[in-house]
């Protein structure tokens, strides 16, 4: 086995991506604290094509130089853009046909690992560090999904999460 140089690696360039098809996955980041969170979040939603980031509340948005050392420039290749509030992103594109789901421990979730998507348009909203998705977006999505977890810890880092969803999601609907 022989590790790849950067070359041989085949990447699309920026109008490339931009005019390529999309995984019809849109994140919602809802009051994202860490800088270094939404950067990764970027890096991950181009990594896996995704259609949208929406940038939410105090969600910091680009050009911003702590997005920037984690997205690597993906912030300038993934389309976002930014809302004062998540509870109208979600209502939205409820409206537009996309089945919004929170990312959150909350009674009544479905186990990602359980989750088959029917709907052709996604949307995830992932949640503040500390205090989670708020409850008014909840109330308005069309379910939760929760990352099964089974050590002494209640909680993953929301990029950490948000890569594990993407990922999951990628594998069940395909560009």
């Amino acid at each position: 086995m022989r590790k790849l140089k950067i070359t041989e690696l085949n990447r699309l360039t920026t109008n490339e991506f931009k005019e390529s098809r999309k995984l019809p996955l849109i994140v919602i980041l809802d009051n994202i604290r860490s800088t270094y969170n939404v950067g990764s979040i970027f890096r991950t939603a181009d990594a896996f094509r995704l259609e949208k980031i929406y940038l939410c509340g105090i969600t910091s948005i680009p050009p911003h130089p702590e997005i920037h050392k984690t997205a690597l420039g993906a912030e300038e290749s993934v389309d976002w853009e930014y809302s004062t509030s998540t509870l109208e992103v979600v209502d939205k594109l409820k409206q537009q046909g996309y089945r919004v789901y929170a990312v959150e421990q909350a009674q009544g979730s479905t186990m990602l690992n359980n989750f088959n998507p029917s709907d052709d348009k996604l949307a995830i909203v992932m949640g503040n560090e500390v205090k989670g998705v708020q409850q008014e977006v909840i109330n308005h999505s069309d379910g939760c999904l929760e990352i099964p977890q089974y050590g002494t810890k209640h909680s993953l880092n929301v990029s950490v999460t948000t890569g594990i969803v993407i990922w999951d999601l990628f594998n069940k609907i395909h560009l």
